[in-house]
């Protein structure tokens, strides 16, 4: 094992997959002589060469179109979106070409691509820098949704992705970036749609997913010393969602508390919540909690902003609410 950080595991997987396979090349605002507005394609353009690592104008649409329409002529291209905010300009290609392209052709054109960048908020960035958009991808049937939270997960499900022949949302934080975790030394992958129990529990399951996960780990510690013992679940797949995960914990603990950053009307939490309710809704203890950012646009004033934003002080209170304490 070594210890890298998210960046690095995110330009592992990527470069590991060009060399695997000529088909697979990236492309985006700033990858190549900038090596990443991120520093997640730092190298890439010295190793593979101005047309496999490839700077476009800022022009989202465009060049997710091109993407796309490569894809039907035999490429596996990676679209990095320098935050997935911009992806809207672009998402008419993604809704309507990218994620209908194999049932419209009657399956005669497959779609292997990856659309990547960072989601949510990221401190004081504004309203419109700090959107979380996994529910809306996830709403469209032909979409993949992933959504890692270490680089051990990043670089798995990221190899994954990219091998897939299906379009997939790949979203990573700006706030993960500089993290850091083991990762193998040797070649691994991580199978898409599988969740992963973060840490064993047997009073309350608590799911999460990205970066506020870490305030449920947070939560845990705390809790852990009122003897309340917290069962983690880090779903890593928004969809396809590993419903029996979920599903077989809140079996063993009879309650649960779905923590996502996110808006909450309509979003993965709610979706969660229906799956337990119709399909668990006998061993529940206590009704479901979900915790959510505030139903407003992200406020620029960071006193407002930690206010908005879920904490693990938000987690323990549902946990204690759920345990009746």
């Amino acid at each position: 094992m070594k210890t890298i950080q998210f960046r690095e595991a995110i330009c592992e997987a990527m470069s590991e997959e060009m060399r695997r396979d000529e088909s697979v090349y990236l492309m985006g605002e700033e990858v190549a002589e900038y090596n990443g507005a991120y520093k997640a394609s730092k190298g890439m353009l010295d190793e593979f060469g101005a047309k496999r690592v490839i700077d476009t104008p800022i022009a989202e649409l465009g060049f997710a179109g091109i993407a796309i329409g490569s894809t039907m002529t035999g490429n596996r291209p990676i679209v990095e979106y320098m935050t997935f905010n911009f992806s809207l300009v672009g998402i008419d290609q993604i809704i309507n070409n990218a994620a209908k392209i194999r049932q419209m052709s009657g399956g005669q054109f497959k779609c292997p691509i990856v659309f990547r960048g960072p989601t949510a908020s990221a401190g004081q960035l504004g309203a419109t820098h700090s959107q979380a958009f996994e529910n809306w991808f996830a709403n469209t049937p032909g979409l993949k949704v992933i959504v890692p939270s270490n680089p051990y997960d990043a670089k798995g499900l990221l190899k994954a992705a990219i091998r897939d022949d299906d379009p997939v949302i790949f979203m990573e934080s700006e706030q993960m970036y500089g993290d850091k975790g083991e990762v193998p030394d040797g070649e691994y992958v991580l199978p898409i749609g599988v969740a992963e129990i973060k840490r064993e529990g047997t009073d309350v399951t608590i799911v999460s997913f990205g970066k506020i996960i870490k305030e449920a780990y947070k939560a845990a510690d705390e809790l852990e010393k009122d003897g309340i013992s917290c069962e983690i679940i880090d779903l890593r797949t928004v969809r396809p969602m590993d419903r029996e995960a979920i599903l077989t914990s809140v079996k063993k603990t009879n309650r649960l508390v779905i923590l996502e950053e996110a808006w909450p009307f309509g979003n993965v939490a709610t979706e969660i919540t229906y799956l337990v309710q119709s399909e668990a809704f006998d061993y529940l203890d206590a009704p479901i909690v979900k915790i959510n950012t505030a139903d407003t646009p992200a406020p620029y004033s960071p006193v407002l902003l930690a206010e908005w934003l879920p904490n693990s002080d938000d987690v323990i209170k549902a946990v204690k609410k759920v345990m009746y304490k």
